[in-house]
């Protein structure tokens, strides 16, 4: 088994894009990066403890590649915006790769330079050595399923934010 952690703004709407995958483990979400120890969703979503929300994904590299990973992960994120993901804003919410092998972080510089031309802004997501991971509070783990109804509005909301971006541009 192999770990990897993505931040790729809220954690809500991370989980479920990885979890019907036949390798894919065990998907937790959490916190990474910040200065303080053992935070809390309520000052991770202040944007003042440097944290990163994020998702562990413990995967089996026999059944399910690290290249599928990054895939579904770049689906689910615009790797451009360094404010945040869509209506999630804050650096909380910014995106990053945070690798435990070295192997994860050649793969990903590598995936990010070969989708870079699919882009007209820089890619600003960061490849970054894992550190300590904190979970999530239990109300967080797999919200997609616990709060379907909540869930589906936050879908909602992000195609509604993406949309409205499209036009303005």
């Amino acid at each position: 088994m192999k770990t990897i952690y993505f931040a790729g703004g809220c954690f809500w709407c991370m989980v479920k894009p990885f979890d019907s995958y036949k390798g894919i483990q065990q998907i937790k979400s959490g916190y990474m990066g910040g200065h303080i120890q053992n935070p809390t969703y309520e000052q991770v979503k202040s944007g003042t403890t440097g944290h990163f929300e994020v998702v562990e994904i413990i995967y089996d590299a026999l059944e399910f590649s690290f290249t599928q990973l990054l895939e579904i992960f770049f689906s689910q994120i615009d790797p451009t915006d360094n404010g945040g993901q869509y209506m999630d804003r804050g650096s909380q919410y910014r995106t990053a790769i945070f690798y435990t092998e070295d192997n994860q972080k050649t793969e990903s510089v590598n995936f990010i330079k070969d989708i870079q031309s699919k882009y007209n802004q820089p890619i600003v997501t960061e490849v970054r050595p894992a550190e300590i991971f904190y979970i999530a509070e239990d109300e967080h783990q797999d919200f997609y399923k616990k709060q379907p109804k909540r869930y589906k509005q936050e879908q909602i909301d992000r195609e509604n934010y993406i949309n409205n971006k499209k036009n303005l541009s």
